[in-house]
């Protein structure tokens, strides 16, 4: 598509060019030569029945603008292949249109520039018929030429200029082109010579695709000798010649993902080296300055870098990007100019809405006016006969109002009357009020009275139980004192008898703690004794056994030992002692 295009755009240029007939048609012996010359020119077979019976001669005759374009895809376009010199097949066609086209005006770059930049007009310009270049796109190549001049880009000039385009036309045609930068508006105080040689540099790198060119010293691969060479980089290949004018040469070298490029030391006598690594070949080549060897080491990596990543030279991407973005500012200008119309279809709908409105309000308003005429003819009719209305009411109201007047009279006689019998009632009542009142009072005070006096004989009695119990609690008090203080005499005195007694008792108990152990004591002697005895009777006497007295009572234990007396003398000792306590218990 991209090569159908760079074709298409002189072609059209080489057609356009041709001399109309008196039918105002291209003749035949024209497309036939133009045909043939575009076949030489990009390697198509040539093919001259087929043109015989595309331009048969009948009434519809493809010999027209429009007739040749089917010819031209079909027997040209379709066949062309990448090889064919791009620069020749241009010139047939520069040839062709230029005589016609140049202006007529001295230009201050010569015909060989003006080809080139016609042939940047190509390459620039849009893809639609007629052919122009947009403001964004000759600010591009202004600029690219300026840089390649060393000179400064002027933007507010350029401004200016567009402003001034801009009034006049989307943009300029290739003899427009040409025109200005012949006229040297945007490189005055620069010569001849630097203007063709920066037109031939970007006529390199944007036609011939050639990314760098010059002078480099390359090594032999079977003599290694060293020899200047005019290198040429392309996005795929560096070919090198003689000289620079191309037509010797020497060899070339293929670039691809696997090629590379590396710096090497100085050595042989020689500086500024690098190298260029393919996978069957390595070319070390010398610079004559670090500068260049780092451009070129930088322009080959990059080459090889596209090839890699299999993307387009850097130029041809630039351009596919500014028409990107004009495509995109395009359909939003178109989307906004749509938009656009259909708000203004929208405000004239609602203008024509706002007419019908406004021919319906002005409708209403004369209806409302006529009906307000009628309504203030109706309210004069009614205000006329309320007047009348309101006359006669008046002549009666005075005639009432005198009669309410008479009658107001008596009725003040009559209410003067009422109130002065009002207030004899009121009186009559306050009267009967208070005597009723007293009678209440006075009967409420007897109430009183006599609740009083029963309470008080109710109290009286209350005191005289009172008093009476108080005596008999006296007096039973008395004799419950007396009767204790008795008691109590008794309950001392037995308390010291039984002191006493108990006394006795500890002292007789004493003392038959005494003969308790003093018999004890002899119950021991004669218990050994007896003992002694019984051995001496047992050894004289062998089974004779003496008899031993018993004890008639069973002897009692106390906490102090065997007890002094029996069980029998302590029943007699505690029946003694409850006969003497019972009488003055009594």
């Amino acid at each position: 598509m991209a090569l159908r295009e760079e074709l298409i755009k002189p072609i059209w240029h080489a057609f356009s060019a041709l001399e109309l007939g008196t039918t105002q048609c291209v003749s035949r012996s024209q497309l036939k030569v133009l045909s043939h010359n575009l076949c030489t020119l990009l390697n198509v077979p040539h093919d001259p029945v087929a043109l015989e019976e595309h331009f048969g001669d009948n009434d519809l005759g493809p010999v027209s603008n429009q007739g040749y374009m089917p010819y031209l895809n079909k027997f040209i376009l379709d066949k062309v292949q990448e090889g064919f010199n791009k620069v020749e097949f241009n010139k047939m066609c520069w040839t062709l249109c230029a005589k016609k086209h140049l202006p007529n005006t001295p230009l201050y770059i010569s015909e060989d520039s003006a080809f080139k930049v016609w042939t940047i007009f190509n390459y620039l310009s849009e893809e639609k018929f007629p052919l122009v270049i947009v403001p964004e796109e000759i600010e591009y190549l202004l600029k690219k030429l300026t840089e390649a001049m060393g000179g400064g880009w002027q933007q507010a000039l350029f401004e200016d200029y567009k402003v001034a385009l801009d009034k006049k036309q989307n943009g300029l045609s290739a003899w427009e082109l040409i025109e200005l930068i012949g006229s040297g508006q945007f490189s005055k105080g620069i010569d001849h010579a630097t203007v063709s040689m920066a037109i031939n540099e970007v006529f390199n790198e944007l036609i011939l695709d050639i990314l760098k060119q010059g002078y480099l010293c390359k090594k032999g691969h079977k003599r290694k000798n060293w020899t200047e060479r005019w290198f040429v980089l392309k996005p795929n290949i560096v070919t090198y010649y003689c000289s620079e004018d191309l037509k010797d040469k020497k060899g070339e070298v293929i670039l691809d993902e696997n090629c590379c490029v590396e710096s090497l030391p100085d050595k042989d006598g020689r500086k500024c080296l690098f190298v260029v690594k393919c996978l069957e070949k390595s070319y070390e080549i010398s610079a004559s300055d670090k500068k260049k060897k780092q451009e070129w080491i930088q322009a080959i990596q990059t080459v090889v870098n596209l090839r890699k990543f299999q993307l387009p030279p850097p130029h041809k991407e630039a351009r596919q990007k500014r028409r990107a973005l004009r495509k995109k500012l395009l359909a939003e200008q178109e989307a906004m100019e749509k938009k656009m119309k259909e708000l203004q279809l929208a405000n004239e709908t609602k203008q024509q809405e706002l007419e019908v409105t406004r021919k319906e309000l002005r409708e209403a308003a004369a209806r409302a006016m006529e009906e307000e005429r009628k309504r203030q003819e109706t309210q004069t009719q009614l205000q006329d006969r309320f007047q009348t209305e309101m006359e006669r009411e008046l002549l009666i109201r005075r005639q009432m109002e005198a009669q309410v007047a008479q009658k107001s009279n008596e009725l003040q006689q009559n209410l003067i009357r009422v109130r002065e019998l009002e207030e004899m009632y009121r009186k009559l009542q306050e009267a009967l009020d208070d005597e009723k009142q007293a009678r209440q009072e006075e009967e409420n005070a007897r109430l009183h009275q006599a609740r009083l006096l029963e309470e008080e004989a109710a109290k009286r009695e209350v005191l005289e139980k009172l008093h009476k119990e108080q005596e008999a609690a006296i007096k039973m008090t008395e004799a419950e004192k007396k009767e204790l203080e008795q008691i109590r005499e008794v309950k001392e005195k037995a308390l010291q008898d039984a002191m006493q007694q108990l006394e006795q008792l500890e002292k007789e108990r004493i003392l038959a703690l005494e003969q308790y152990q003093q018999v004890s004591k002899n119950l021991e002697e004669a218990t050994s004794k007896t003992r002694s005895w019984k051995d001496k009777v047992l050894q004289h006497e062998g089974l004779m056994r003496l008899i031993q007295p018993g004890s008639k009572n069973p002897g009692l234990v106390t906490n102090w030992g065997p007890a002094s007396f029996t069980q029998g003398e302590l029943e007699q000792r505690e029946k003694s002692w409850q006969e003497k306590r019972s009488p003055s218990t009594d």
